[in-house]
């Protein structure tokens, strides 16, 4: 396996666009775009501030940079490098800031959640949405672009709102048979929205487009309850992990559990390969950040590791959660279907990994970190780790 060179960046602010063309790095307050292949510097934009957050648009013709602190956010233009849009929410300050699914509009999330701002890149125009919540999860798009769905909380109660994107007008409101909600996510398909409580419930609801209620789901009672929720590619199942340290297979038909994964911390199957980093050179940091071409070859990739299978049974290092502390790190906290929702990787916070995604392909998964790893293939009942 072979290494660039490592290369300066901030709050690991490190993203490829999404037509994979290009890498974009946040160093303080500078915003570096290199070309994927060659790694040479595109462009080079200078924001107000250091940068807290960094998006690409969906069509990887523009990015997002919010500076929280100030609460600014500033757009640049990679077809026009002349071209930047500057959003300023005032004293009512920024907690958060996203793309909508055109790439064409920004949401603004302003402090203690009073409201969210719509501002929009083509015609100027600003909408505002009030009450949201603040939850693991709020806000969420159809997978069409279409709609939208927001989490929100009046009067002590629970609600969820649907908004057509196109003039972010109002479609449904309904309320949520939630105690405290702690997010939501639509189905592949735009047919069914998942809403969950927070950690002290474990509570899982299927509603449809229209609010009705489908089907709730509850594995236990009087215990720490949902950490993560995600949805097959398929619509057809929906993976639930939980502080239990398990996970959970819900079928679209009955909404009925049809299988469930442990983390076992010994790896003793016959169907596991186990591979092991056993060497790795030094990679020399580049600091230089302007305009120029580098040399593409040996100093392109000029790291090299590698890898040996090591012999079964395997023992996962794990990090015991530290009972006196609030927020253990326990329980499943992410879950990645491949492409074909045949096979399912998740991820126990008692590891230490900071991402996991599958290849577009669907056979091969991208760790980022030592991890524990539970494959599931959803076309039998075994189970390989």
């Amino acid at each position: 396996m072979n290494f660039s060179e490592v290369f300066k960046q901030s709050n690991q602010l490190c993203k490829v666009s999404p037509d994979g063309k290009y890498l974009a790095t946040c160093v303080q307050y500078r915003l570096v775009v290199r070309d994927v292949s060659t790694l040479q510097i595109l462009q080079l934009f200078t924001c107000l501030d250091q940068i807290s957050h960094m998006e690409w648009s969906s069509d990887s013709l523009f990015i997002l940079c919010a500076m929280y602190k100030r609460g600014l956010v500033q757009v640049w233009s990679l077809e026009q490098p002349d071209w930047h849009c500057k959003i300023d929410e005032g004293s009512i300050g920024l907690v958060s800031s996203r793309w909508s699914p055109d790439g064409r509009h920004v949401l603004n999330t302003t402090e203690f959640h009073l409201r969210i701002t719509v501002w929009s890149l083509c015609t100027k125009a600003v909408s505002y949405i009030k009450y949201p919540k603040a939850c693991q999860k709020g806000i969420d798009f159809s997978r069409d672009g279409c709609y939208m769905a927001l989490a929100e909380r009046r009067d002590c109660k629970d609600y969820v709102s649907v908004f057509v994107c196109d003039d972010w007008h109002l479609l449904r409101h309904f309320e949520t048979e939630t105690q405290d909600m702690g997010g939501l996510e639509w189905s592949p398909n735009g047919c069914v929205l998942a809403v969950w409580d927070s950690c002290l419930e474990y509570k899982v609801l299927l509603y449809s487009l229209d609010g009705r209620l489908l089907s709730t789901y509850s594995a236990y009672d009087w215990s720490l309850g949902v950490k993560s929720v995600t949805w097959s590619p398929s619509s057809q199942f929906l993976a639930i992990g939980s502080y239990d340290e398990k996970v959970r297979i819900l079928n679209h038909i009955t909404w009925k559990k049809i299988a469930q994964f442990d983390h076992p911390a010994t790896i003793n199957s016959s169907k596991a390969v186990v591979y092991k980093e056993v060497e790795k050179r030094p990679a020399v940091v580049n600091d230089d950040l302007s305009l120029h071409n580098i040399t593409i070859g040996a100093t392109l990739f000029n790291t090299q590791s590698k890898y040996e299978i090591c012999p079964l049974p395997v023992q996962i290092p794990v990090t015991k959660p530290d009972p006196d502390r609030a927020n253990p790190k326990i329980g499943v906290s992410t879950l990645a279907f491949s492409s074909d929702s045949r096979f399912l990787a998740t991820k126990n916070a008692g590891i230490q990994v900071q991402s996991l995604s599958w290849h577009c392909s669907g056979d091969s998964l991208v760790l980022l970190g030592k991890e524990q790893l539970c494959i599931c293939y959803m076309d039998t009942d075994q189970e390989d780790t």
